[in-house]
C-alpha cells in the first residue's frame, strides 16, 4: 500500500516527539492514540528508510545512532513543514494540542494555576502539562516547550520573553512581631528568628541593599528548607522573618496578615521570563499560551 507523503511526515512528527519525550506511551498520550498505534507507525517509518531508529526494551526507549542522526533532520523538516501549515491555516485554524510549561511549584500554585480557567475558556482545545522543580530543567533533554525562569538569564541558547519583576521582601506575621519586636535597622535582624532558604545543606544569603550599596547577610534560624511553599507556612505560622519574593505573599501582605519589614533595605526588583529553545519554529497553540500569559502578567497584581 502507497504511503502518502502527509502519512509519512506525520510518521516522522512522532519520532520527533518520541526523540523528546523518551516514551511510546507519552506520544500516544500527547496524540491521543494508543501506543501500539504509535509504534507500528515508528516500524513503518523504519522499514521505509531500511534503518532502525529505535531499540525497544521493556523499560525504556533507546534512540539509535543513526536515530539520533535522523531526529536532527527531521526535527527541521517538523519544523519547516509546520510553518509552512501556519502561513496558510493560522487564521483558519483553533489551536490545539499539549503545551509543556515548567515552573517552579509556589510559582505555579500561586501565579500559573489560577490563570488557567480563563486560558482554557478562550482554547479548548489546548492541554497544559505543568511540571514543577525548584531546579533548572533542560527544555530539550527534558521535551518541556517553554519554562518560567526567576532572575537573571544566563542561557543564550533561549528565546526569553519578560512576564514581570518581582520586590524580594523581608516579611514576618504580626503575631511573631508582637512577640519579638520590629526590626528598625540592619543590625536588628540579629536578634531576630530567621527562616530560612537553603540549597542542600548551604543557607543562601539574602540579598539587601543599603543606600546604593549590595550587601549579603546571611540569615540565622531554627528552620532551613528548599521550598518556597515551606518559607510561606513558616511566615503564616509565626515562625520568624523570612525574605521572599512578593508574589509568594502578595494576598497575606495586602491583607495585613504579613507585614513587610525594612522596606528600605529592600534589593534590586527580580526579573521573570518565559524562556523557550531557541532557533525552532514555535508552535501555534505554545505561541498563544506565551502571549496568554504575557497578557495576563502585565496586571501589577503580578
Amino acid at each position: 500500500m502507497r504511503v502518502s507523503l502527509l502519512d509519512r511526515v506525520n510518521a516522522i512528527r512522532l519520532f520527533v516527539r518520541l526523540v523528546e519525550c523518551g516514551s511510546f506511551s507519552a506520544v500516544g498520550r500527547e496524540e491521543g492514540i494508543g501506543q501500539p498505534a504509535v509504534s507500528k507507525q515508528i516500524s513503518a517509518l523504519e522499514r521505509h528508510l531500511g534503518a532502525q531508529l529505535v531499540l525497544r526494551t521493556s523499560r525504556q526507549v533507546v534512540i539509535t545512532e543513526v536515530g539520533q542522526t535522523f531526529y536532527e533532520s527531521a526535527r527541521q523538516l517538523v519544523d519547516d513543514f509546520d510553518a509552512l501549515e501556519s502561513s496558510v491555516g493560522d487564521r483558519q485554524q483553533s489551536p490545539r494540542g499539549v503545551v509543556r510549561v515548567n515552573t517552579a511549584p509556589a510559582h505555579g500554585r500561586l501565579c500559573i494555576t489560577p490563570l488557567l480557567p480563563d486560558f482554557f475558556r478562550q482554547y479548548p482545545d489546548v492541554a497544559i502539562e505543568l511540571s514543577v522543580s525548584e531546579r533548572q530543567v533542560d527544555l530539550v533533554g527534558d521535551g518541556v516547550d517553554l519554562a518560567i525562569r526567576h532572575g537573571r538569564l544566563v542561557d543564550s541558547s533561549l528565546t526569553a520573553r519578560k512576564l514581570s519583576e518581582t520586590d524580594f521582601v523581608l516579611v514576618a506575621s504580626p503575631a511573631y512581631l508582637a512577640a519579638k519586636g520590629v526590626p528598625i535597622q540592619l543590625p536588628d535582624l540579629d536578634q531576630h528568628t530567621c527562616i530560612v532558604f537553603a540549597k542542600g545543606h548551604e543557607s543562601s544569603p539574602w540579598s539587601l541593599k543599603v543606600g546604593q550599596e549590595a550587601v549579603s547577610y546571611v540569615p540565622h534560624g531554627s528552620l532551613l528548607t528548599g521550598d518556597a511553599e515551606h518559607i510561606r507556612a513558616a511566615v503564616l505560622s509565626g515562625l520568624g522573618i523570612a525574605q521572599a519574593p512578593f508574589w509568594l505573599l502578595a494576598d497575606e501582605i495586602r491583607s495585613g496578615q504579613v507585614r513587610v519589614l525594612l522596606p528600605a533595605l529592600q534589593p534590586e526588583r527580580v526579573p521573570i521570563h518565559l524562556v523557550y529553545p531557541a532557533g525552532r519554529r514555535v508552535q501555534m497553540r505554545v505561541r498563544m499560551f506565551i502571549e496568554y500569559l504575557v497578557s495576563a502578567f502585565a496586571s501589577p497584581e503580578l
